[in-house]
């Protein structure tokens, strides 16, 4: 297992991974507004590879804190903002139970601080919330996702581990660079 950033070979199997798990919901976005997600910021975007099959994927952006993107409507901007909205987290359905998704997370919470993000903020569904509970998120109650994101939505929020408060504001242009590689387990 790997992880990288997403490239644009890998744009099928992210949307038949979020179709997978959120269509039953209906909560899937299409490839369009997934695909301005990792665009507003790629280098805070990465799969999760097992061999040549894309088994997992992470999309995350800059968004100001206590707000979220709006499902299926595409990032027409790039924001500025220390706090990091950890978009989506999918694990192929088969994978699950293996740590992947916390590997993908330490991975992510690695990147976030390495760029000068000093919060993360994501907006829980379908019950994932103790998931996103266990691993150092704190619910904002007071904070009501709209009715799109589901009638169990929550949103959540917690401090990057070891960032500096008012540290110089992240960089989020498009990231040209070679792609970041780590070896998962």
């Amino acid at each position: 297992m790997r992880i990288r950033h997403i490239a644009d070979r890998d744009w099928d199997a992210v949307v038949a991974l979020e179709a997978g798990v959120y269509s039953d919901d209906g909560l899937s976005e299409g490839r369009a507004a997934l695909k301005s997600r990792a665009d507003a910021s790629p280098g805070t975007c990465f799969v999760l590879e097992q061999g040549y099959r894309t088994a997992g994927y992470l999309l995350s952006l800059p968004y100001p804190t206590f707000r979220y993107p709006e499902l299926g409507r595409t990032e027409e901007t790039v924001l500025s903002s220390r706090n990091l909205h950890l978009h989506d987290l999918v694990i192929a359905e088969e994978l699950r139970g293996r740590g992947l998704a916390k590997a993908l997370l330490h991975h992510f919470t690695g990147t976030a601080r390495s760029q000068g993000y000093e919060e993360i903020s994501l907006v829980a569904v379908s019950g994932s919330d103790t998931f996103w509970a266990a691993n150092g998120y704190r619910a904002h109650r007071e904070v009501a996702p709209p009715s799109g994101y589901g009638p169990d939505a929550v949103y959540m929020s917690r401090p990057v581990p070891g960032a500096r408060a008012g540290s110089k504001n992240p960089v989020h242009a498009p990231s040209h660079r070679t792609p970041m590689e780590d070896e998962v387990g």
